[in-house]
């Protein structure tokens, strides 16, 4: 579980301020909300990148506002995904195992059994500037995964994908949850992606969440009104 309260973040002129948020174990909660409103910050602050002035950030119930990101057991996935282009998939994948100290024979039944999962094991001996954009995406997800995080930060990892692309790896993200049942927070400002995701939203504008609830109760607030169009196009996809 990771809980927020009363936190205050300030960067230049930009302010972060949440209230009280909750996401529970085993959760899949998505971030929606235009670019500039604080959705990258957000993940910051509760990765450690980020210290905030004021607050609390709460993992399993241990306040871990002022730990750095290693001693948070929280993984981050940023946008442009940051894998390691000297290394192969299967190194890119193994590495956070290998900073812990695992033995290598561990190490290759891990990542062989999550590659699996993940259906890459064609790809592990390539390097990520071989790698497509949804292969790139699943390295980079089986790199968060593998350490067995409390929870996964993801930070638009379908920004980068086509449309085709973008809705195959929607799927997969949703099988994957169903599946390992790991606790995400996933901020975008894609609708559709949000609603193929996430039962609960929050919804933020100018540093705040100023929504939290499920998709159908988000849809027929005033917040959705930016939205209409594609809100239409998804109801249309589902009839």
């Amino acid at each position: 579980m990771i809980e927020i309260k009363g936190l205050k973040a300030k960067l230049g002129s930009f302010v972060l301020e949440i209230e009280n948020l909750k996401i529970e174990k085993g959760e899949y909660f998505v971030v929606l909300g235009p670019s500039g409103v604080g959705k990258t910050v957000l993940i910051d602050v509760i990765g450690g990148i980020i210290v905030p002035q004021k607050g609390k950030i709460l993992i399993d119930g241990k306040d871990v506002t002022k730990l750095p990101p290693e001693k948070r057991g929280i993984a981050i996935v940023p946008q442009d995904y940051a894998l390691f282009p000297h290394m192969s998939a299967y190194d890119n994948i193994a590495y956070g195992l290998r900073i812990r100290g695992l033995s290598e024979d561990l190490i290759k039944d891990k990542v062989l059994g999550l590659a699996k999962i993940f259906e890459i094991e064609r790809i592990l001996s390539k390097k990520p500037s071989s790698l497509s954009g949804g292969e790139r995406q699943r390295v980079a997800l089986a790199r968060a995964l593998i350490v067995n995080p409390k929870a996964i930060l993801l930070d638009e990892p379908l920004a980068s994908l086509d449309p085709r692309l973008r809705m195959k790896a929607r799927s997969f993200i949703k099988g994957l949850h169903k599946d390992l049942k790991f606790t995400a927070i996933h901020v975008t400002h894609n609708i559709a992606d949000a609603a193929a995701l996430s039962r609960r939203i929050g919804y933020m504008e100018e540093g705040k969440l100023i929504f939290i609830g499920t998709f159908e109760k988000f849809v027929r607030s005033r917040y959705a009104v930016p939205y209409i169009n594609e809100i239409k196009e998804i109801i249309n996809k589902i009839r």
